[in-house]
C-alpha cells in the first residue's frame, strides 16, 4: 500500500497543462451532493478530464445505479485545516506515537498539502446511489476515519457486509475502468492527473498541479 506520505509521490514532477475546472452541477447526468458545500462552490469543481472520466464511469455502471459526487476541488487552506485537525486528534489519542508514525497515520485519511490530490482539482470523493438518490451501503460512511472504522474504510477491507463489498467492487470496476485511481485507505477517493495518479500508473509526470 503506497500512502501519500511516501517520498515517491512527492518526487513525481508536475507539469500543469492548464486544463480548466468544470462545475459538476452543470454537467448533465451527474449527481452532486451538497454535504461538503462551501460558499465559493469549490466542492463541485474538478478538472475537465476528471469530469469526462466520471461520465464514462457512470455509463459503465449497472442499470439503476448512479455516481453521487460529494467533493472535488479543495483549496490549500481547507486541505491544511483538515490535515492539521486530524493529526492533532491522533496526537491526543496516541501521545506515545513518534512523529514519523503520527505523520504516516495521518496520511491514511488526509493528504499532506504539498501533494494533495484534491488541491489540484484532479480528485473526487464519491459514492453510489440508486435512481432516486438513495445511497448504497458501502460498508462505512464516506469520510470514515481508519481510527473510527477499524480500517473498514480501506477499499479492500473484508470485515464489511457482503452487500457492501459487492457495491465497492462495482464502484472500483467503473472508476478504474475509466482511468481513475483509488487511494487504498479511502474507498470513496479517486483521482486522475495528480502526482499519486502518475506514480500509480507510471505516467512520466502529473498533468495537474496545485491550484
Amino acid at each position: 500500500m503506497i500512502l501519500l506520505s511516501d517520498p515517491r509521490v512527492a518526487a513525481v514532477s508536475s507539469r500543469d497543462d492548464g486544463e480548466p475546472l468544470v462545475d459538476l452541477r452543470e454537467v448533465p447526468g451527474l449527481r452532486v451532493d451538497a454535504r461538503a458545500a462551501d460558499p465559493a462552490g469549490a466542492y463541485a469543481r474538478v478538472r475537465r478530464g476528471v469530469s469526462d472520466r466520471l461520465l464514462a464511469a457512470q455509463r459503465a455502471l449497472p442499470a439503476g445505479l448512479r455516481l453521487l459526487v460529494v467533493e472535488g476541488y479543495r483549496p490549500f487552506r481547507a486541505q491544511l485545516d483538515i490535515f492539521t485537525g486530524y493529526r492533532d486528534e491522533l496526537r491526543r489519542r496516541h501521545p506515545d506515537w513518534p512523529a514519523d508514525r503520527l505523520h504516516r497515520e495521518t496520511t491514511k485519511f488526509v493528504s499532506p498539502v504539498e501533494v494533495a490530490p484534491h488541491s489540484t482539482g484532479g480528485a473526487v470523493d464519491l459514492t453510489l446511489c440508486d435512481a432516486d438518490g438513495a445511497e448504497l451501503d458501502m460498508g462505512t460512511a464516506l469520510d470514515a476515519t481508519p481510527e473510527e472504522s477499524a480500517d473498514a474504510c480501506f477499499t479492500a477491507a473484508r470485515h464489511i457486509p457482503v452487500s457492501a463489498w459487492r457495491n465497492r467492487n462495482v464502484l472500483v470496476a467503473a472508476l478504474s475502468g475509466a482511468g481513475l485511481v483509488n487511494y487504498p485507505t479511502e474507498w470513496w477517493h479517486w483521482s486522475y492527473g495528480d502526482r499519486y495518479w502518475a506514480l500509480m500508473t507510471g505516467a512520466p509526470h502529473a498533468r495537474y498541479g496545485p491550484l
